[in-house]
């Protein structure tokens, strides 16, 4: 004998809407790398000149900021430790508050890392990798070749360094 449970509509549209609200972030706890990401958000940008860093901090000091490479891995922490104490009347209230945050990034090659610079102005830390100068595009000039030239029996020095191969070399 087989058992069909049967539900009424109302009761399922119920269960549906808890389902949502329970699968809702807000209930969710938090994982460990979404701790950080959400404590340091980082924005990066890309140029042929450079990569450039930038995170929000707000409340945080320069001094608890701590910008470490190793070899092809940035590292930016944060560790802030506050006290605060307060009275009133025979009362004392003391407060002492100690964070701290990380973000890894591995780097792409090719960076000049002896160049790299970093600021911290209200509340914003922008850090500033030059590339290496043999690392940025360079341009290849391309020079026609004539055919006065080929036919006098001058010839390029090199093809596919720069020239085009004439139909007599093809």
């Amino acid at each position: 004998m087989t058992i069909i449970r049967r539900t009424a509509p109302r009761t399922e549209m119920l269960r549906s809407a808890i389902d949502r609200v329970f699968d809702d972030a807000l209930f969710r706890p938090m994982g460990w790398g979404n701790f950080a990401e959400s404590r340091l958000p980082l924005d990066i940008t890309s140029t042929e000149d450079a990569i450039t860093v930038e995170a929000a901090l707000p409340g945080v000091h320069p001094e608890d900021v701590e910008i470490t490479v190793h070899q092809d891995t940035l590292t930016i922490s944060v560790k802030e430790q506050a006290e605060q104490e307060s009275r009133e009347g025979e009362r004392v209230y003391r407060e002492v508050r100690r964070s701290f945050g990380s973000r890894t990034l591995t780097l792409p090659s090719g960076l000049d890392l002896d160049r790299a610079a970093a600021a911290f102005e209200n509340g914003m830390l922008r850090l500033d990798i030059p590339r290496a100068e043999q690392a940025k595009p360079r341009q290849i000039p391309v020079t026609a070749v004539t055919e006065s030239a080929s036919r006098a029996g001058t010839e390029p020095a090199a093809v596919g360094a720069g020239t085009a191969p004439t139909s007599e070399q093809v």
